[in-house]
C-alpha cells in the first residue's frame, strides 16, 4: 500500500479554489490531478472515502491505498487480530478486508476435528481418512486419554486406545475372562485363548489335539488314559475311547471291565450281557464252578 496521489501545502501564490473560487493565497490548500482546491472542497468533492469505516480520508489524514482502494491509515489493521498492518505484510481477501500474514496462515490451514481450531505449520498433528487433529486432540472416545501418534482402532465416528478396544468390543475367554486380542479358538461355541484350553493335568496346548472333556476339564488322549481313565481289570490298561477292539464297559461292584475282557476264568468264555458268578473274586460262567 502507498500514499495517496495528492499534495497538501500553503498557497504563496495568487490561486483561487478550482470549485468555490475562494482566494488560496496565504491558506492551506489541496493540489490534486493539476488542480488546487481548498481543503474544504478537497474532502467534499475529490477526498477518496476510506473502504473500511466508509468516511472520506481527509487532507490532514494519512492516506493508503492498494488496487484502487483507500484506507485512513489508522484504518488499516487486520480484520483478526487488529494489528495495524502499515509497512507490513497483508493479504486483500474476501470483502475488501485486509489480513496479516499470521491470521491468513490460520485462516487458510486445516481444522482440528477436536477443538475446531487450525492447524499451523510445525503443529504435530494425526491424519485419519482426510481428517486431522492436533496430536493432543487425538483422543479415545471412551477413556479420553491422549492416543496420539499411538496405535488405534476406528469404530464409525468413533476412536478407541488398544486397551479400550480389548475391554469394549473384543470376545472374553471362557476362562481366564480377559479379552481375546488375536488368535484364540472355539470350542462348544465359547472362546479361549490358545493358552488357556489345555490339558488340565500335563498343561500342554490341546488346540488341533484330540482331547476329552471331563465336566469343566480337559486332559489330552495320555493324560485322560493315565489319570482319568477307569482301568480295566481284566487286562489292566485304561478303559477308552480307541483302545483297544470297543468301547462297551462291564461294571460289576467297584470294578470295570473292557466288554471283551471279561470272560470266565477258567473257559475263557465271553460273558458280557450273561449269567457269571463270582467266586474268591474271580469271575466264572454259570458252569465251571461245577467243575471246581
Amino acid at each position: 500500500a502507498g500514499p495517496g496521489s495528492y499534495s497538501v501545502g500553503t498557497m504563496s501564490e495568487r490561486f483561487d479554489c478550482h470549485y468555490c473560487r475562494d482566494p488560496l493565497q496565504g491558506k492551506k490548500y489541496v493540489q490534486k490531478e493539476g488542480r488546487h482546491c481548498c481543503v474544504k472542497c478537497f474532502e467534499k468533492i475529490c477526498a477518496n472515502t476510506c473502504i473500511e469505516c466508509k468516511k472520506p480520508i481527509g487532507a490532514d489524514s494519512k492516506e493508503l491505498h492498494f488496487k484502487n482502494r483507500y484506507w485512513h491509515d489508522s484504518c488499516f489493521k487486520c480484520f483478526k487480530c487488529y494489528t495495524s498492518l502499515v509497512n507490513e505484510p497483508f493479504m486483500l481477501r474476501e470483502n475488501n478486508k485486509v489480513w496479516c500474514s499470521n491470521c491468513t496462515a490460520a485462516e487458510d490451514a486445516p481444522r482440528c476435528k477436536g477443538c475446531f481450531k487450525p492447524i499451523i505449520a510445525g503443529d504435530q498433528n494425526v491424519e485419519y481418512k482426510k481428517m486431522v487433529w492436533h496430536k493432543d486432540c487425538f483422543t479415545c472416545s471412551q477413556c479420553k486419554q491422549v492416543i496420539g501418534s499411538g496405535s488405534f482402532f476406528p469404530k464409525g465416528d468413533e476412536f478407541y486406545c488398544v486397551s479400550c478396544h480389548e475391554h469394549k468390543f473384543a470376545k472374553t475367554c471362557a476362562k481366564c475372562k480377559n479379552p481375546i486380542t488375536s488368535g484364540g479358538l472355539t470350542y462348544q461355541e465359547q472362546p479361549w485363548h490358545s493358552e488357556c484350553f489345555i490339558c488340565s493335568n500335563c498343561k500342554k496346548p490341546l488346540g488341533g489335539k484330540r482331547f476329552t472333556a471331563v465336566e469343566d476339564e480337559f486332559y489330552c488322549v495320555e493324560c485322560y488314559k493315565e489319570c482319568v481313565a477307569k482301568k480295566c481289570a481284566g487286562c489292566k490298561n485304561p478303559i477308552t475311547a480307541g483302545f483297544g477292539r470297543g468301547t462297551s464297559v462291564v461294571n460289576y461292584e467297584d470294578e470295570s471291565w473292557h466288554d471283551y475282557c471279561f470272560k470266565c476264568t477258567r473257559c475263557a468264555r465271553a460273558l458280557a450281557n450273561k449269567r457269571f458268578v463270582c467266586h474268591n473274586g474271580k469271575i466264572y460262567c454259570a458252569e465251571c464252578p461245577k467243575r471246581l
